[in-house]
């Protein structure tokens, strides 16, 4: 397995990802879309999740595709993301039709980022507008760090940030992750640089520092802020022709991978979460082999793209804990 040649969840043809922030919220939005509609499933294994239309993604459920995905900052104010990523998508003429009206179809979820330094005292909810700039401004390219839905993600110790990366695997089939790192937990091993997921790092990805020898396993951060004040939120996508239910299987598989990458993870003050998408371009050799390689190869991007959002975290004004770059160099 070796990454695309962005090391973006868009290596899976056809999907497409926007962010739209304000510095002075330290808020944002990430939107994942395509041209056309694509089939989801959702694993939830935090403790305190905010959500919509997730229960929409059972397989039992009617609804087999959607049209967008929504990872937004602001709590619960961030779920009304998604009404402006559904104005944007009708205005495009894209969404589930019933009779003569369009219908987008747009599961979400959020983290919580009220506390990460920035001017909460709005008037009217901001995200709305949020959703609709991200979706509009969505692309094969996309910037990572602190952008979209990860401006204002913090970890234990660090800044967090936004997350992506990619695998292509011998069957041919792409595997992506996009992530919103706003955990309780830490992505790095006791005080030091070393990212826990080091040991699925590719070519020096964040850092290429490798594994530390020895460290406090037994360590239990304090939290960062208060209970119900984090979540980390994710996306893994690929290529592959699956259903509702492989989708679900394959989010849940992903999990593992958060639970590499960040120390504690699926907390009772985290919303952990994980969206799995296909696109279906590319049909299943052997579909027991092919949905267990998948799986696995979510978990890896998944691990790897939270090392990278909180890497490639940037510093901006008003913020309440250090980047990953300030604290160690580099």
């Amino acid at each position: 397995m070796y990454p695309g040649a962005k090391n973006l969840i868009t290596d899976v043809s056809g999907l497409m990802v926007g962010n739209a922030q304000d510095a002075a919220l330290k808020s944002g939005v990430t939107v994942l879309t395509a041209d056309a509609p694509f089939t989801a499933g959702v694993s939830v294994m935090g403790g305190a999740p905010g959500t919509r239309e997730t229960d929409l993604l059972a397989p039992d459920k009617t609804v087999q595709q959607v049209n967008a995905l929504v990872l937004s900052g602001g709590s619960a104010f961030g779920l009304a993301a998604a009404d402006g990523v559904s104005d944007a998508l009708r205005a495009a003429g894209k969404g589930f039709a019933v009779g003569p009206h369009i219908v987008p179809i747009v599961p979400s979820a959020i983290v919580f980022d009220l506390a990460s330094g920035g001017d909460t005292a709005w008037d009217a909810n901001p995200y709305p507008a949020l959703g609709r700039a991200a979706c509009e401004a969505a692309s094969a390219d996309f910037n990572i760090g602190t952008t979209g839905a990860g401006t204002g993600a913090t970890t234990v110790n660090l800044k967090g940030g936004l997350g992506s990366a990619s695998l292509t695997l011998p069957s041919g089939h792409t595997v992506g992750a996009l992530v919103v790192v706003n955990a309780l937990g830490a992505a790095t091993v006791d005080d030091s640089p070393h990212f826990h997921a080091a040991p699925c790092e590719i070519d020096g990805e964040f850092g290429g520092l490798g594994p530390k020898i020895t460290h406090n396993a037994a360590k239990t951060p304090v939290t960062k802020l208060t209970p119900g004040t984090a979540t980390t939120i994710a996306i893994v996508a690929t290529d592959a022709a699956l259903n509702k239910s492989q989708c679900t299987r394959m989010a849940t598989a992903a999990q593992d991978g958060m639970a590499r990458a960040l120390w504690p993870s699926h907390t009772p003050m985290d919303g952990d979460l994980v969206f799995g998408v296909a696109t279906d371009a590319k049909p299943l050799d052997d579909e027991f082999v092919d949905t267990l390689n998948i799986g696995h190869a979510a978990a890896i991007c998944l691990t790897r793209a939270i090392a990278r959002g909180v890497y490639e975290a940037q510093k901006a004004p008003g913020d309440t804990l250090p980047t990953w770059h300030e604290k160690f160099g580099g």
